[in-house]
């Protein structure tokens, strides 16, 4: 499974403030404000509104802290990013799928397989923020 993640508008910053240190060299990945990460997130789940909920419940469509740092869990600090995935679980198979969950591209890619193998059950725990009346796999 390949998935091309195309950030428009991102602009690299070379400070370590707010949103400083943003570009990867290696993966060219960006960490972007929230309110174009929820643009990113909206656009790689157009055909998954579900998943665009879960994202901001999960996250309120945050994957990196002010400082830059990856968001992690307040209940469990081994949920990482914008989709709020539990390394604990899931980090292996997504490093087998050569993805890194710190990573936006990749924690929305892992995400995505998630969704396809196991429906919206990763997320059952914000179920009440998000499933109010949306159609979802569960």
């Amino acid at each position: 499974m390949t998935a091309i993640l195309a950030v428009t508008g991102a602009v690299s910053v070379n400070s370590d403030t707010a949103y400083g240190k943003i570009v990867d060299s290696d993966r060219g990945i960006t960490s972007l404000s929230p309110a174009s990460t929820e643009q990113v997130v909206r656009s790689y789940f157009e055909d998954l509104p579900v998943m665009v909920e879960i994202a901001r419940c999960e996250s309120t469509f945050r994957h990196t802290l002010n400082d830059g740092t990856i968001l992690r869990g307040l209940v469990d600090n081994r949920d990482t990013g914008v989709m709020q995935i539990n390394t604990h679980y899931h980090e292996a198979t997504a490093t087998s799928l050569g993805l890194d969950l710190e990573y936006l591209g990749d924690n929305l890619e892992y995400a995505r397989y998630l969704y396809e193998t196991q429906g919206t059950q990763p997320w059952s725990a914000s179920r009440p923020c998000w499933g109010g009346g949306l159609a979802y796999g569960s």
